[in-house]
């Protein structure tokens, strides 16, 4: 898969090196001459312009990207980088970095953005997730299909505690698609059972998020 990455900063060379270990080929934007470093990420492809520029962005032949990041520190910038990625080019999937979260209303399918990723709320959600036990903690939106990225850490009251996890019955438009436990993943087969202090990952619908919690919750005793 081939990625292009606008902006070369801490964020994008972090994103850039983590794709290229796992085999996919990436190009690295960016406008600032200080910021051209390859000899930080030598495998990646480099390039000394600006995203925002139609002309930058033909000599970067985003035609050919699978992927295209914005993941500048400039909110706009991000924008228009997805925007034209997305109406200009045709690349398939866009992703848009908000830096500042009196913005993320923004960062939609409108703007050309398939998915947003917030660092202030990614990193609020894992806050919550490291002290909340039995609490869904939402991580993400994807834009397209309504959907989030949930987690919830189950609690050992919770009735499906030993249960394997094709026998819960998860609401509607809920998918559990990861189990960790103990510094492993482990695929949610409908054989494997889920434990206490078990961190489930689920997509689902906004509109089902309570009714999960409510579901996975530990039962009152008369």
């Amino acid at each position: 898969m081939r990625v292009a990455i606008a902006g070369a900063g801490a964020v994008g060379r972090s994103i850039a090196r983590e794709l290229i270990t796992n085999g996919h080929q990436v190009l690295l934007i960016d406008k600032e001459p200080d910021s051209i470093k390859p000899e930080r990420v030598p495998d990646a492809e480099w390039l000394l312009a600006d995203s925002c520029e139609l002309s930058s962005l033909e000599e970067a032949r985003l035609e050919h990207c699978d992927v295209v990041i914005a993941a500048t520190g400039d909110d706009k910038a991000n924008l228009v980088t997805s925007l034209l990625a997305k109406t200009e080019f045709g690349v398939p999937r866009t992703v848009g970095r908000v830096n500042h979260p009196n913005n993320e209303w923004l960062f939609t399918e409108a703007w050309g953005v398939d998915v947003n990723v917030s660092t202030p709320r990614i990193m609020s959600a894992l806050v919550e997730e490291a002290v909340t036990v039995g609490d869904l903690v939402r991580l993400f939106t994807f834009r397209q299909g309504n959907a989030n990225l949930v987690e919830m850490t189950l609690p050992a009251g919770s009735p499906y505690v030993g249960k394997p996890s094709g026998l819960i019955p998860f609401p509607e438009n809920v998918a559990l698609v990861t189990i960790l436990r103990d510094g492993l993943v482990y695929t949610p087969d409908p054989e494997q059972p889920v434990e206490a202090g078990d961190e489930l990952l689920f997509v689902c619908q906004a509109d089902s998020e309570e009714e999960l919690e409510q579901l996975l919750a530990p039962r009152a005793h008369d």
